[in-house]
């Protein structure tokens, strides 16, 4: 899990230095909220699914779609209060960011060591 959460902020970084290249500053900014957005549900939920993991008599798949759930409420909430805090948002970055820093996760599926 912790792995697939350290190739998204990899791929974070490099997508949002490479749109502070091309775009400026609101590209830049755009893509870190959009893997903020992305990376700390994710970070949170991984925590959590290994302690539950860690449980005797825990039902892990229940607590991995709760968590589920409220990874997706969690992103959503993120980006709706940076749309609002950030009005010089560049769309675009937004959206590659978002969709790049999603699936990078699968890279670690992919790359198995």
């Amino acid at each position: 899990m912790y792995r697939a959460i350290f190739l998204q902020f990899g791929a974070a970084l490099i997508t949002a230095l490479g749109a502070g290249a091309i775009v400026g500053t609101r590209g830049l900014v755009s893509v870190g909220i959009a893997a903020v957005a992305a990376l700390l549900p994710n970070l949170l939920f991984a925590i959590r699914l290994s302690m539950v993991n860690q449980r005797p008599g825990a039902s892990y798949a229940a607590n991995f779609f709760l968590g589920e759930f409220l990874k997706i409420a969690a992103t959503i909430g993120i980006l709706a209060i940076a749309i609002k805090g950030y009005p010089e948002m560049h769309w675009p970055s937004l959206l590659i960011g978002l969709a790049v820093v999603l699936h990078a996760g699968f890279l670690a599926f992919w790359k198995k060591s």
